[in-house]
């Protein structure tokens, strides 16, 4: 068992590193410049996370997530296991609503996450030997200088119920929502008046990792995670049902506008986002057909309909001739049959008159 509470979990996660929260950046743009354009989402779209999940939405960027009807499974059997999606898109200030079942087990860090590539992040995170808390967190630019981002807040057991984590964030504050509660709320001008404060594009990052793992952490993260993890006691799995992303800007993609990382810095560029074309484009056979204009309709049940009737009538038409032959075939077989009956009659009749008797001649 380890010493630290709740509380003090909460303040060393604060000095963790956010990569031990599965966060990384392809290219921070405070560092370098010609970092590419983010595509938006530019609207709003809830996602249903079972096995018809568009893989061109939300890409696996760790491990493996296991795609079903009862929702997106991610499960740690082993040391180094850590499967972990993201969102393909980006939003510019949002809301994102995460319907989720954490994953039990001591060391094991369920987490569910906004963050941008300049390292700003908005987080929920929940220790699987902690039954009856969750941990909401927030970094600026992967700023560590201040200690007192995590808070914890006690609900009902995150493990064995799914419930709705919401993150709802504008440029004035952030709000962590569990349900219909409101747990938390962080102005602007309360993260070192502002310059901590997340307000550069963001997508969504699921996932889970082990915190206890000895053979990949150091002791403090390990103690930070409730302890060590024993794998035998294992497949550690968090489920998630379904996200609602509502992105508050209506564009199609984002740019750096310089190495600043204030919100004020990023451009916006109109258009409808790749995302929002992909998300309304049909998926699956019966979307297809209720997509295409009522003409096309018509024209494509009325060509299978002239189908179905060519082929009846090719159908009748070879049955009737089979028919028709099997009518000679038959005639032809009953005069034979006829033919041979009155031969055989004939011969009788003669043989009884004795016209064929022993000794006669004709």
């Amino acid at each position: 068992m380890v010493s630290f509470t709740f509380s003090a979990i909460a303040l060393l996660s604060a000095l963790l590193p956010s990569t031990l929260a599965q966060t990384f950046t392809a290219c921070n743009p405070l560092n370098t410049t010609g970092c590419p354009n983010m595509p938006a989402l530019g609207g709003n779209a809830t996602f249903y996370f079972n096995d018809t999940m568009n893989d061109k939405i939300w890409k696996t960027t760790n491990g493996k997530a296991d795609w079903s009807e009862k929702g997106a499974t991610f499960t740690i059997n082993q040391s180094g296991d850590s499967p972990t999606v993201q969102s393909a898109f980006y939003l510019f200030f949002g809301r994102v609503e995460i319907i989720m079942k954490a994953a039990p087990g001591r060391g094991i860090v369920s987490s569910a996450i906004l963050q941008s590539e300049d390292l700003d992040e908005v987080d929920w995170e929940f220790l699987g030997s902690n039954t009856t808390h969750v941990l909401t967190n927030y970094f600026g630019k992967g700023n560590t200088t201040s200690f007192d981002r995590g808070k914890e807040f006690q609900m009902e057991n995150p493990m064995e119920d799914f419930h709705n984590y919401t993150v709802d964030w504008t440029r004035e504050r952030i709000q962590w929502w569990v349900d219909e509660k409101m747990l938390r709320e962080l102005k602007y001008e309360e993260a070192l008046d502002g310059k901590n404060y997340p307000q550069t594009p963001m997508n969504i990052r699921l996932g889970i990792w082990s915190g206890g793992d000895v053979k990949n952490n150091d002791p403090g993260v390990v103690e930070w995670a409730g302890g060590e993890t024993n794998f035998k006691e294992g497949p550690f799995t968090m489920i998630v049902q379904q996200v609602y992303a509502k992105d508050y800007s209506t564009a199609k993609e984002y740019a750096w506008g310089n190495m600043t990382g204030s919100w004020q810095s990023i451009k916006l560029m109109n258009g409808t986002s790749e995302a929002l074309e992909e998300i309304r484009k049909p998926h699956g056979a019966k979307n297809r057909w209720n997509a295409l204009p009522k003409a096309a309709q018509i024209a494509i049940i009325a060509s299978i309909i002239g189908f179905v009737v060519i082929v009846a009538c090719i159908i009748a038409f070879c049955c009737i001739k089979q028919r028709r032959a099997g009518r000679r075939e038959f005639a032809a077989l009953e005069a034979q049959q006829n033919k041979e009956a009155s031969e055989l009659l004939e011969y009788k009749r003669q043989m009884t008159s004795g016209r064929f008797g022993h000794g006669n001649r004709i």
